[in-house]
């Protein structure tokens, strides 16, 4: 996706990489090292854009507020559709965060 067809407030999904001895009941495609005492797999993350930053670059928040920087070209980066939007619904950060993110006026 291009730079310009993320705005604050979208919903996102960002498919995290991660490496235990004990995966979650959230994590995918479980793989075992070759030793067998970890264990590879992805989690999705449910987070919004906060702004979009120069560069192709965007600034996304957790539920519990939390920040990170993505480049829009990520390969780990994609939209919520309607229906995530819908099913995961609980997961996403909600709207407050958008009015905590802008500066306030004198």
């Amino acid at each position: 996706m291009r730079h310009s067809e993320y705005k604050p407030g979208d919903l996102v999904i960002y498919t995290v990489t991660k490496q235990s001895p004990h995966p979650g009941p959230r994590a995918r495609g479980i793989q075992p090292s070759e030793g067998g005492e970890d264990y590879a797999y992805v989690v999705d993350k449910f987070w919004m854009v906060l702004e979009v930053v120069s560069g192709d670059q965007l600034l996304l928040a957790t539920r519990r507020g939390k920040r990170r920087t993505v480049l829009v070209t990520d390969p780990m980066l994609r939209k919520a559709g309607w229906w995530q939007r819908l099913r995961y619904r609980n997961r996403f950060p909600g709207r407050e965060l958008l009015t905590e993110n802008t500066p306030q006026g004198d």
